[in-house]
């Protein structure tokens, strides 16, 4: 009898959510896959990261950087998807009870809000709109609306993969180089005086064969730069051009 009146009517309110509460738990677990795969292809890049910057490849390293930003807002999508349908699927279990009381699904917003924002995941798309045609049909939604996959532009993702660089370079020289902000004001003064720079607009009588030219930044607490200079001078990179210069 159950057959018939399910090829008469089609599935029943429970039947239904029971089937789209089983097609979120699916996607769901896909999601924790996909996070899984992402967060040891970051792990490995910024091991990778870390022997680029080792060698002062800079430019290398900021290519790989750039990967790594990506990589971690794929993440933060993907984590902000399986909260979206962690709220669907109480909505659903909400609805169940609804249905139980007046017979009949009700309009949810929530519901709505959530599957719009989850049809623009390409990896949940086909599985969303399908589950979304069936609960208008159902009454519980109305007309999908239709939003753009918002993503990164160059310039952000520029400033992102130089302040990833600049993180790995800090936590490689104990906060000697790179930046954990990007204030160049929070850097201890010993690290605010650089000479030697080659992208200088001036000359200063350095030390070390390279010509002695002085870093355009000069002396980053607004001294000149000839008053801080010490004595002796090592070898290491300028944070802010990323270029090797001369410090004490």
């Amino acid at each position: 009898m159950k057959s018939f009146n399910r090829f008469l009517y089609g599935p029943t309110p429970e039947e239904r959510v029971r089937e789209w509460r089983n097609k979120l738990r699916k996607e769901q677990r896909q999601l924790d896959r996909e996070i899984m795969n992402l967060k040891r292809h970051t792990d490995t890049s910024r091991g990778q990261l870390k022997v680029l910057a080792k060698k002062n490849d800079v430019k290398s390293a900021k290519i790989l950087a750039k990967e790594i930003v990506r990589a971690n807002k794929q993440r933060d999508r993907l984590e902000s998807s399986k909260a979206r349908i962690n709220s669907v699927d109480m909505q659903l279990q909400h609805q169940l009870s609804m249905v139980k009381v007046t017979g009949a699904f009700q309009k949810s917003t929530e519901i709505m809000k959530q599957t719009n924002a989850l049809v623009k995941l390409p990896q949940l798309s086909a599985t969303m709109r399908e589950m979304s045609m069936e609960m208008m049909k159902s009454g519980i939604m109305e007309e999908m609306m239709e939003e753009t996959l918002e993503g990164l532009d160059d310039e952000e993702l520029e400033e992102e993969a130089d302040a990833e660089v600049d993180k790995v370079l800090f936590e490689l020289t104990d906060g000697k180089l790179g930046q954990a902000g990007r204030v160049a004001s929070e850097l201890p003064v010993s690290w605010q005086t650089w000479t030697c720079c080659p992208n200088s607009h001036a000359t200063a009588g350095g030390r070390g064969g390279d010509g002695g030219r002085e870093c355009a930044h000069g002396a980053h607490d607004g001294r000149p730069a000839e008053q801080l200079r010490p004595p002796q001078l090592s070898r290491v990179r300028c944070p802010f051009h990323h270029v090797l210069v001369y410090h004490h």
